[in-house]
């Protein structure tokens, strides 16, 4: 019967665009290079320019960039309703940007000296910085976690800033924090997350394109 509907029934789903799929991987696993070569970088017994500095660095540079775009793409999974959910997140997303800006800011003079020299991060900003950029991402985590329809993991956004704090605690166990913020990120990378169980009336998928849309259900056997 070409054409007819098959219905699906496990539950509602959110299709994810890429620029929140791809980043919730690539970022992590950036860090997690960069964390590999510091290492590296550190076998002489000093950290400093050199090959695995400047690849290492130029690395994490990529990753915060991949955080931003995350970040931005995070705030599409929280809801409009209650307005205070909303003026929450936009908060996240600012500070979170914030962040990573001075994160980018301090990289880019690890990178070029001269830059340091010039135009140094301010003081106040190397303080403030760290905790915005982890604290919005986080925020961004919790509501889709927490409130309903849930759109994510509760353990994911637990175990992100149990990644921070490793980095926070011994820059050595960078690669082990960062396996963290890939295990509660990883499930952003599916294409889709179910949120909610389904009800008879919800969408159906088309057996002639094949490609569930958001409220389709799985077809029954």
């Amino acid at each position: 019967m070409g054409g007819s509907p098959v219905r699906w029934e496990l539950g509602v789903m959110t299709l994810l665009p890429a620029r929140v799929r791809v980043p919730a991987v690539a970022a992590p696993v950036l860090l997690f290079l960069y964390g590999v070569l510091r290492l590296v970088d550190g076998l002489d017994g000093a950290h400093g320019p050199g090959l695995a500095w400047n690849l290492g660095h130029s690395l994490f540079f990529a990753g915060l960039v991949s955080f931003g775009v995350l970040i931005v793409g995070l705030r599409r999974l929280v809801p409009d309703r209650p307005p205070w959910v909303r003026r929450v997140a936009d908060v996240s997303v600012a500070a979170g940007l914030f962040g990573v800006g001075c994160f980018l800011w301090v990289t880019l003079c690890d990178l070029f000296p001269e830059l340091d020299e010039t135009a140094p991060l301010p003081a106040p900003l190397k303080i403030v910085g760290p905790l915005a950029f982890p604290l919005g991402l986080v925020a961004l985590l919790v509501i889709p976690a927490t409130m309903r329809p849930r759109r994510l993991r509760a353990d994911g956004p637990l175990l992100v800033l149990a990644g921070f704090a490793i980095f926070t605690a011994d820059l050595d166990l960078f690669p082990v924090g960062a396996l963290f913020l890939l295990a509660g990120l990883a499930p952003l990378a599916r294409p889709a997350l179910f949120n909610r169980r389904s009800t008879p009336g919800d969408a159906t998928v088309s057996r002639t394109s094949g490609e569930p849309r958001s409220g389709d259900r799985t077809p029954r056997p």
